[in-house]
C-alpha cells in the first residue's frame, strides 16, 4: 500500500522510518557539523495516548482506575480524559501525526525510547526533554482529582518505564498545579529520580500562580536547584479565543496568551524577589510575546509603582533573568528585528533551543545555527551549553547521526 502523499510516495506506510523522514536534517546536521558540540532539545513531544493502558495502570484510585480503562474501550464521550478541538495534522498532510506508530524499532526498550532516540539522531540531538502531548490540556479538566490521579500515574510510568531505560531522555514532570498539596507532594517524591530535570506546570490553567497556597513548592524546587517551567499551550473554550473561528487564530494567540497572563502575574507580585534563585523558563510560546511584555510591563510599572511593591527593579530586567525557549521562533523578512529581541532577552545566555517534534510546527537546529547574527559561542549556548548547566547535564556528545545517501 503506498502512502497518498507526493512528498513520500516511494515510501510504504509500513516502511515509515525517521531517519528516511527526517534525511534533510540529518544532512544539516552533517553539513553544520553538529557531532562536534551538544545539542539538547528542551521541549520534544511523544504521544502517550498510544500507551494509555500502560499508564492507567499506576493510578492510584482503583475506581478511577477502572474508569480509565473501561473509557478506552469506548472513547469519544466514555473517556476520562476532556479533549480540545484542533487541527494540527492539517487534514491529515502531516504524514508523522498518524505514521510514526507504523515505526520499526528495537524490541528490547520499550517503543517511547526507540522511536525517540530515532529521530534524536537525525537531527544531530543529543538529549530530549520529553513532554506528554494530549495532557497538556489536563489543567482544564472540570474535576481536579483526575487531573492529579492521571499525572501522577504518568509521571510514574514515564520515570519507571522511560527515564530509566535511556540516559539521553530527559523530563521536567508535570506538577497536578490544580491541587496545590499535590504539586508539592509531586516535587516530594519525584526530585533526585534518574531523569527529571525539572518540573513543568501546564499553561491554559485558571490557577493564580502567586497564590499563597504554591509558595511551599516554589521554595521546595528553588532549594532543589531545579528549574520551573511554564509550557503553553492554547484552549478554544477560554472565552476570549473562542471568538476565533479558525484554529490558526487560537493557535497563534493561545500560546502566548496563558504565558503572558502567567508571567504578569509571577513578576508584578514580586516572586522573583521572593524566590530569587528559583531558575524559571517558559516554554513554547515563541520570542516575540516576552520582548513585547517587557515593554508594556516596564512601560506600566513607572507609572504604577505602588501597585508593585515588592518589586526593586523594573519587570524587564526580571524577565531577563529567566530562561525561554525557541519553538516556535518567529522569523521575521528583516532579522535585525529578530536581533533586538535576542538582544532584550539577552539570548545568549537566557536562550535555549527546542524543536517540539513531532508536532507539525517543530524546528530544527538550524533555526538558530543558521542566523547571520550570532557568533559560534552564542550558537552553541543556545543550542546546548545553556540547557546543560541547567539540567547538569554532561557536555559531552553522545548522538549517532544516520548517514545521508
Amino acid at each position: 500500500m503506498d502512502m497518498p502523499v507526493n512528498e513520500v510516495r516511494e515510501l510504504r506506510w509500513d516502511e515509515y522510518d525517521s531517519h528516511q523522514h527526517l534525511k534533510a536534517a540529518s544532512k544539516q546536521a552533517h553539513d553544520r557539523n553538529y557531532k562536534d558540540f551538544l545539542i539538547v532539545d528542551v521541549d520534544a513531544h511523544h504521544y502517550e495516548s498510544e500507551h494509555y493502558k500502560e499508564v492507567f495502570e499506576y493510578i492510584e484510585s482503583p475506581v478511577m482506575r477502572r474508569n480509565a480503562m473501561e473509557g478506552l474501550k469506548r472513547g469519544g464521550r466514555s473517556s476520562m480524559l476532556n479533549s480540545e478541538v484542533g487541527y494540527q495534522d492539517i487534514g491529515g498532510r502531516m504524514t508523522r501525526h498518524w505514521l510514526r506508530k507504523h515505526e520499526k524499532v528495537s524490541p528490547d526498550r520499550h517503543r517511547d525510547v526507540g522511536t525517540t532516540n530515532k529521530w534524536m539522531d537525525a537531527m544531530g540531538v543529543d538529549y530530549a526533554c520529553l513532554f506528554p502531548t494530549p495532557m497538556l490540556f489536563l489543567g482544564t479538566h472540570p474535576q481536579v482529582e483526575v487531573e492529579v490521579q492521571l499525572v501522577n500515574a504518568y509521571n510514574r510510568w514515564l520515570v519507571e518505564r522511560i527515564l530509566s531505560q535511556e540516559k539521553r531522555i530527559i523530563s521536567m514532570l508535570y506538577l497536578p498545579f490544580n491541587d496545590p498539596e499535590a504539586a508539592y507532594k509531586t516535587v516530594k517524591e519525584f526530585a533526585g529520580k534518574k531523569g527529571v530535570v525539572g518540573f513543568m506546570i501546564t499553561s491554559p490553567r485558571y490557577k493564580a500562580v502567586h497564590d499563597n497556597a504554591y509558595m511551599k513548592t516554589y521554595r521546595l524546587i528553588e532549594e532543589t536547584g531545579l528549574p520551573l517551567s511554564f509550557h503553553a499551550a492554547y484552549s478554544w473554550n477560554e472565552q476570549s479565543l473562542a471568538l476565533q473561528n479558525r484554529f490558526i487564530g487560537v493557535h497563534a494567540l493561545g500560546f502566548m496568551w496563558f504565558n503572558m497572563v502567567h508571567m504578569t502575574n509571577w513578576v508584578v507580585n514580586g516572586l522573583p524577589e521572593r524566590f530569587p534563585k528559583l531558575k524559571v523558563m517558559w516554554i513554547e510560546s515563541g520570542l516575540t510575546w516576552a520582548y513585547s511584555l517587557m515593554q508594556r510591563l516596564d512601560h506600566s510599572y513607572l507609572m504604577r509603582t505602588s501597585d508593585c511593591p515588592a518589586l526593586k527593579r523594573k519587570p524587564s530586567e526580571y524577565m531577563r533573568e529567566m530562561f525561554y525557549s525557541s519553538q516556535p521562533m518567529e522569523m521575521p523578512e528583516d532579522k535585525s528585528i529578530l536581533e533586538a529581541t535576542f538582544k532584550m532577552i539577552k539570548a545568549d545566555t537566557q536562550l535555549v533551543w527546542s524543536s517540539d517534534y513531532p508536532h507539525w510546527d517543530f524546528d530544527l537546529p538550524s533555526v538558530i545555527y543558521d542566523l547571520p547574527f550570532l557568533d559560534e559561542t552564542a550558537k552553541r549556548n543556545i543550542l546546548g551549553g545553556t540547557a546543560a548547566k541547567l539540567f547538569n547535564l554532561d557536555t559531552t556528545p553522545v548522538k549517532n547521526i544516520p548517514p545521508v545517501n
